[in-house]
């Protein structure tokens, strides 16, 4: 017995959100391996960003519909 989610996650500031975020432990990793911690906090910084955009676009009416 599975449960359905439909529409989980399916919306424009869910996918920007999380593509920041992404991008964001990306460039964090990538600091690490190189030993850059510039560029480790470059990708702590955007982490914040990615929420920010995922709040503010659900508030443009991007986000899930109630």
């Amino acid at each position: 017995m599975s449960e359905s989610h439909e529409d989980h996650g399916h919306t424009v500031a869910a996918w920007t959100a999380v593509g920041i975020a992404m991008v964001a432990f990306l460039v964090g990793c990538i600091g690490v391996v190189i030993a850059s911690p510039m560029v480790f906090w470059i990708g702590v910084a955007l982490l914040p960003v990615a929420a920010i955009a995922g709040k503010v676009l659900a508030l443009m009416g991007y986000g899930k519909q109630k």
